[in-house]
């Protein structure tokens, strides 16, 4: 079963509106409080950043299912500017916006699986997956 939303990030409020879906979503597929609170922040830092730095992009929630687990993946997607520095934006405590640079480097700690992609002037995809345990 492989199905597919997405919440569009346009303005401010779109980051709530995501939180809200994903935390629908982890709830119907078993996680617990602790996981998706953690998948919750995962979603808040994703959909900020393309809020504060690519000004729109979206966020799509898939359930993924294995013979032996399920999960939930969270594809976050922008036409920005992209990131120049992949390593540095993965280094803790760095921040281009003032705040307090947990960002990427903390929503690869709070989920399973995390993987990015980005090109200047075209935009970033990162693809990260939380497996319910």
């Amino acid at each position: 079963m492989n199905s597919q939303s997405c919440v569009s990030i346009q303005k401010e409020w779109d980051i709530v509106a995501a939180r809200q879906m994903g935390r629908e979503i982890a709830k119907q597929l078993g996680f617990g409080t602790v996981d998706q609170a953690r998948i919750t922040t995962a979603i808040s830092e994703l959909a900020r950043n393309i809020y504060l730095y690519a000004g729109e992009g979206q966020i799509c929630f898939e359930i993924v299912e294995t013979l032996e687990q399920k999960g939930m993946t969270i594809v976050a997607t922008d036409s920005g500017p992209g990131i120049e520095d992949l390593s540095l934006v993965m280094q803790d405590g760095y921040t281009t916006s003032g705040g307090l640079g947990a960002g990427l480097p903390g929503v690869r700690r709070l989920m399973d699986d995390f993987d990015m992609e980005s090109e200047v002037g075209h935009g970033t995809r990162i693809v990260t997956t939380k497996w319910v345990r």
